[in-house]
């Protein structure tokens, strides 16, 4: 039996991606420390580690720890700020033959558009991911992500800034129903869902009582988190994005080509790889290779085939 000829590309937005597999946020700087370990340019996509306005030095360390299966941070968004990353850190992308997403925070409304507009207009950005489990200054420190209509208002104000790069929203899995906060980030003008953020956690030293962390509470990633992250896949997708026709960035535990495949099945067009990279800084080009070797195993042309489609259970 003749096996078919496998497409990898994938559309999220306006966003052309070669194959499904990107970057994390956080999860490999700006794109050049994975230069070390191979071409970024095999990947679909790079997402940056988060951009504020201006540089932050993050919390103080401890600030990453190991748990079981996984990993908690409190990294606290440190970054290079926004005209450093402009002049020094996006120029350098350039290298590759990859679309740049930029993962933008902020705590304040006035402190994401200021940033938006300026990625917008910046020539090599193809996508902006709104981190919006930032803590709103203005509202009470409650994350912008929590509150439908605080995150709407977030959103549509920044879809008045952005008119070229694709808009992304990241929700936080913080929450009730995702759905809600989904279908209120969409409403307002989100071309594109990320899901899921972190998990809130805390690890404690059993016999000092100290926490693993400086910041006490930190966000959980990695392989523990992952059938979270597909249930709120498959919801979001089902409620909201599927019937939308919005397309989703799976994420949260993925390791392995099955794990991609799972986060397709659940309805993601394409995902976003973190905590893996620690792990193996190969996981990447591995993730290329083992879904070309998934889809010909099942005898699909492409990842999109897949979106979606999983069993209904008998009985």
């Amino acid at each position: 039996m003749t096996q078919p000829a496998i497409d990898l590309s994938v559309t999220v937005g306006k966003i052309a991606m070669k194959n499904p597999i990107a970057t994390a946020s956080g999860c490999a700087g700006y794109g050049e420390e994975l230069a070390r370990f191979y071409d970024p340019s095999v990947l679909g996509a790079i997402v940056t580690k988060s951009i504020t306005l201006l540089p932050r030095e993050g919390h103080p360390p401890p600030r990453l720890a190991e748990v079981r299966a996984g990993m908690i941070n409190a990294i606290g968004l440190a970054n290079v700020g926004l005209e450093t990353f402009l002049t020094k850190k996006l120029p350098a992308l350039a290298a590759w033959d990859v679309p740049v997403i930029v993962n933008v925070a902020g705590s304040t409304r006035e402190e994401y558009l200021e940033v938006c507009a300026a990625l917008d207009a910046a020539a090599g950005v193809a996508g902006i991911e709104l981190n919006v489990s930032c803590p709103n200054v203005k509202e009470g420190g409650i994350e912008f992500g929590l509150d439908p209509a605080v995150l709407s208002g977030l959103v549509e104000a920044v879809r008045g800034k952005v008119s070229r790069a694709t808009l992304i929203v990241k929700l936080s899995p913080n929450i009730t129903d995702i759905a809600v906060t989904a279908r209120a980030a969409v409403d307002a003008g989100a071309e594109v869902l990320s899901l899921i953020n972190t998990l809130r956690g805390m690890a404690i030293d059993p016999w000092t009582g100290r926490p693993a962390l400086t910041n006490v509470i930190g966000g959980v990633s990695g392989p523990a988190i992952k059938p979270v992250a597909l249930y709120m896949v498959r919801r979001v997708w089902e409620e909201v994005a599927g019937p939308r026709g919005v397309p989703i960035i799976g994420l949260g535990g993925i390791q392995f080509a099955e794990d991609v495949v799972e986060f397709i099945r659940a309805g993601a067009t394409a995902v976003s790889v973190g905590t893996a990279n620690f792990v193996d800084p190969q996981t990447g080009p591995k993730l290329v290779q083992g879904l070309r070797e998934a889809l010909a195993r099942l005898g699909v042309a492409s990842p999109l085939d897949l979106v979606g489609a999983i069993e209904k259970p008998e009985g």
